[in-house]
């Protein structure tokens, strides 16, 4: 494949080549020809040498058998070449007359060595004569035009040179004969010595006669234009796609000498244009509907290099002010060498899903606080926020641009499937607000639809199947096996990606140092606030930095439980809205603290007289935690349980509310009097035991006004048989009535709870809260001095 690309490269080299000698010549004053421009130069004009171009095909049968694109470049050749100083040379050991027709009248020359068959000879010079050649090699005809066969024997320039081996003298004038004067005499010519002679070259150092003529050659006159520069082998460097890297007192580390700097466009690749004979960078501009953007390639290809190269790019070209990173690195740790720069606000790795949750969470934070911050301050377009914010404006807003980048999509696929649509909601929305999406795949087609679609700047490496390409599925073929190369989108040119270092080398071998040489010379220049960081839920959260708890209508209750993890704000539980509770959890993971927190929003909230307490505490952990005052009830016995609840229930059924009740009055709660009833239940399990009959049954047909009647039910049990457990007549109700839970340490054998929810194993606090089927992390509040169950 690599050779087969370096092929059809010199068939675009050539063509090229053709089209600039056009050029050139209408330039110089429309001159016809090749002959008439050196004419024209030669007569004084300011002109440019144009040499004439031979084009040498060794085995031309097989190359025109491989790749007959190139039979229409030879004809044009043909037909242009003379005029254009361009000569074709076609050599091979037997002519296939079939593809040659076409090139028959634009052949001047034809020369035929020994032929293995008459026949062959006939077809290249229409006599059978070169077939009767000696078999000696270099014996030949040359045949031109109508005129006879010349016959010839070739020099040889592929043998060894032989060097003279001793001085030769040279002949020396015996006597000088001078005219004849009165005046002085010349002086004698002083005899000159012979020249020293190279000494001979000790064997194994033999060099061939044209080796010998071309070394000769080199350097004896004006280099010639290059029709053929060398192919892109070697990765450039950062510092060579962007020149001028000097230290500025106000933006750091920044390429002075780059026109896109603040403006979001960046080169990251040399594009080879064989056509053009040259090389231009692969500028990238993401200030506007292509800010989105996705890197593909099969494996090994470099989509990690080329992200890296993508981020040091924009970091040399911009403040921290002016864009920020956050990055999930799931391509083997290339990311986390980034981790030091100070435009990165943080690096979540796979095995870390807590981060890699938050790190997504703080960009969609920033996408809703930027939507009502454009409309409270009148910002009609993200370009007029960066003006506005760069002329002073807005001194509060800490963040720019915004890219949240993803090296390897097929693991959000596969381990964080429940992230795609943010991910969705981003590629739709982000653009209008600065956030950027910057992903990297191996396939295009695992890219979810809406990524892809709103992905518009699209690099594309080596595919691992050239049919994946986007590009070109037949050009695909011929991208090199090597990391970097790949192809440009719109021109189907050649590219390879720049490396992200700035020390002047193209080593792939230490590149890792070559990064960590790029973060530290950046951080070492920037002396202003880096981006901000990820923020993470605590593991540790005084109830002390939560809200107080809240009244509601109806004299209810609105407790913050803890903070969640997208937001890092309050979760609140309001039982004006829905008047019961669900925990699940492992032994010591915080069922029992979080009773606490909220026998503690009852006693704040409520007097003694206001509320009172049903405790179930089979382990008497939860009681003494309670004012006495408040409790009337403290279960500790089946026997004594089913007392209590009867008792309870037959209050309720006088709360019930009657036909005269209006639909009005019922958020009010005015129609019954007394105390509003908890029944908090710790260890459920320790209570229903195996027995078909909830002992909990007599409150059941009033478990569905529960806030209208002023009965409100916690209950918590353990994690061990949780999945069986959701069949209790309870905790199915509690269930279907939409009742949020709170989901602490789990094994996920347990299967799915509350609906779709899946459980897993988190430290003491953490928890999933499951409201309305879908289910966020959260840290639970921790009450001092709790004791854990």
């Amino acid at each position: 494949a690599d050779e087969a690309a370096l092929v059809e490269r010199m068939q675009d080299a050539l063509h090229g080549e053709l089209m600039r000698r056009q050029e050139l010549l209408r330039a110089a004053g429309n001159h016809t020809s090749a002959l008439e421009y050196e004419r024209a130069r030669a007569g004084g004009a300011d002109l440019a040498p144009l040499p004439s171009l031979f084009v040498v095909v060794d085995e031309f049968s097989e190359l025109l058998s491989s790749h007959r694109e190139f039979m229409d470049l030879f004809v044009m050749i043909g037909r242009l070449g003379r005029s254009l100083g361009v000569h074709l040379l076609l050599a091979s050991q037997r002519l296939d007359e079939g593809r040659m027709h076409q090139l028959e009248s634009h052949l001047s020359y034809r020369i035929g060595l020994r032929t293995f068959s008459a026949m062959e000879s006939r077809g290249v010079l229409g006599v059978p004569d070169a077939y009767q050649l000696p078999s000696a090699p270099g014996n030949g005809y040359l045949k031109s035009g109508v005129e006879s066969l010349t016959r010839f024997r070739a020099a040889y320039s592929s043998g060894t040179y032989a060097r003279r081996t001793g001085a030769v003298a040279r002949a020396r004038v015996a006597s000088q004969v001078v005219p004849w004067t009165s005046g002085w005499v010349v002086p004698r010519a002083p005899e000159s010595l012979p020249e020293p002679e190279p000494a001979a070259e000790e064997p194994g150092e033999e060099e061939t006669l044209l080796a010998v003529a071309l070394e000769r050659l080199r350097g004896s006159g004006p280099a010639a234009h290059q029709v053929w520069l060398p192919p892109l082998d070697t990765p450039v460097p950062l510092d060579t796609l962007l020149p001028g890297i000097v230290a500025d007192p106000e933006r750091g580390l920044t390429a002075a000498g780059w026109s896109g700097n603040g403006r979001l466009r960046v080169p990251v690749a040399l594009v080879d244009k064989p056509f053009e004979q040259r090389r231009d960078p692969h500028v990238v501009d993401l200030s506007g509907a292509g800010g989105h953007i996705a890197v593909a390639g099969g494996s090994q290809s470099g989509k990690s290099t080329l992200t890296r190269t993508l981020i040091a790019a924009l970091a040399l070209t911009h403040t921290p002010a002016e864009v920020q990173f956050y990055c999930l690195d799931f391509g083997g740790g290339g990311l986390s060498q980034l981790a030091s720069l100070p435009h990165v606000g943080g690096v979540a790795a796979r095995l870390n899903p807590e981060r890699v949750h938050r790190a997504v969470a703080e960009v969609m934070t920033l996408l809703a606080h930027r939507e009502q911050f454009f409309v409270d301050h009148a910002v009609d377009s993200m370009q007029s926020y960066r003006r506005r914010r760069a002329a002073g404006e807005f001194p509060d807003e800490r963040f720019g641009d915004v890219f949240l980048v993803v090296d390897g999509w097929s693991t959000v696929r596969q381990d964080y499937d429940d992230l795609v649509p943010k991910f969705n909601e981003l590629a739709a929305r982000g653009l209008n607000y600065g956030i950027h999406l910057l992903i990297s795949t191996t396939r295009w087609v695992e890219l979810s639809a809406q990524v892809r679609d709103q992905s518009a700047t699209r690099l594309e490496l080596r595919m691992g199947d050239p049919m994946d390409s986007e590009v070109d599925t037949r050009k695909a073929r011929a991208v090199p096996r090597t990391g970097g190369r790949g192809l440009t989108p719109d021109s189907k040119m050649h590219f390879l990606a720049g490396l992200p270092r700035i020390d002047g080398s193209g080593s792939l071998e230490d590149l890792g140092e070559g990064v960590a040489h790029l973060v530290s010379e950046i951080s070492r220049h920037w002396t202003g606030p880096s981006a901000p960081q990820i923020r993470m839920l605590p593991h540790r959260l005084p109830v002390a930095e939560l809200p107080a708890p809240q009244p509601t209508e109806g004299g209810g209750l609105r407790l913050a439980l803890g903070i969640d993890q997208d937001a890092l704000e309050p979760v609140w539980h309001d039982f004006s809205r829905t008047p019961h509770l669900t925990v699940i959890g492992d032994t010591e993971s915080g069922k029992t603290n979080l009773l606490r927190r909220i026998t503690e929003g009852i006693t704040a909230r409520y007097a003694p007289g206001e509320a009172k307490i049903i405790v179930v505490d089979y382990r008497r952990t939860l009681v003494d935690t309670i004012p006495a005052e408040y409790r009337i009830g403290h279960v500790i016995s089946l026997d004594n349980l089913k007392e209590t609840v009867e008792g309870a229930a037959r209050a309720m059924k006088t709360r019930v509310p009657g036909a005269d009740i209006a639909p009005s009055r019922m958020r009010r709660c005015d129609w019954w009097t007394g105390p509003r009833l908890f029944v908090l239940v710790d260890d459920y399990d320790m209570v229903s035991g195996n027995s078909f009959q909830s002992p909990f049954e007599p409150l059941f047909e009033h478990l569905t006004l529960g806030f209208e009647m002023g009965l409100h039910m916690v209950v918590a049990r353990s994690a061990m048989g949780a999945g069986r457990a959701m069949s209790d007549a309870l905790l199915r109700r509690l269930d279907e009535a939409n009742n949020p839970a709170v989901l602490l340490s789990c094994p996920p054998t347990e299967g799915n709870l509350f609906g779709n929810t899946k459980p897993r194993n988190l430290p003491p606090g953490r928890a999933l809260h499951v409201a309305r089927r879908r289910a966020r992390l959260i840290q639970t509040a921790l009450v001092e001095d709790a004791p854990e169950s």
